[in-house]
């Protein structure tokens, strides 16, 4: 069983994670991975020393080749159980970000195959019960502020 939490503010050691939820020219941003024939959002582990900021501009730019964007911080959450891919048997936090590309560079040849901007959520989720949770709670957010 898989249980996703929601959270104004937490600690900021316990970060581990930065997922982004983008789009461009008004479609929604997802990565496909070289190994998976599944869809994702820009998203990755918190490295040593660095903020979750960085990290998810990092993602952001490794999973997606951006080069100009804007990032607005969503919320925290946590995923404590296990998604069908990765057992979490204790909570795992992660920042959730809302991104706006306006510009792509190159890709670069790290994990992810292509990225593809669509109107459409894709039908194959990577992780299929936490990334449609975690657009919802996103929109949810997102337009409550006016922000989109």
């Amino acid at each position: 069983m898989l249980e996703i939490k929601f959270y104004e503010e937490a600690d900021d050691s316990l970060l581990k994670l930065a997922v982004i939820i983008a789009r461009s020219e008004g479609k929604w941003v997802f990565c496909k991975h070289k190994e998976r024939d599944t869809y994702e959002f820009p998203s990755g582990h918190r490295e040593e020393g660095e903020d979750i900021l960085a990290t998810a501009k990092r993602e952001l730019y490794e999973e997606t080749g951006a080069l100009e964007y804007s990032l607005k911080p969503v919320c925290i959450y946590s995923v404590n159980g296990f998604d069908g891919i990765v057992r979490n048997d204790e909570e795992t936090y992660g920042m959730l970000y809302f991104g706006d590309i306006s510009r792509f560079g190159e890709m670069p040849d790290f994990e992810m195959e292509k990225i593809e901007l669509s109107e459409r959520l894709p039908e194959h989720w990577t992780y299929q019960e936490v990334q449609p949770r975690l657009m919802e709670k996103a929109i949810s957010v997102l337009f409550q502020n006016g922000k989109i």
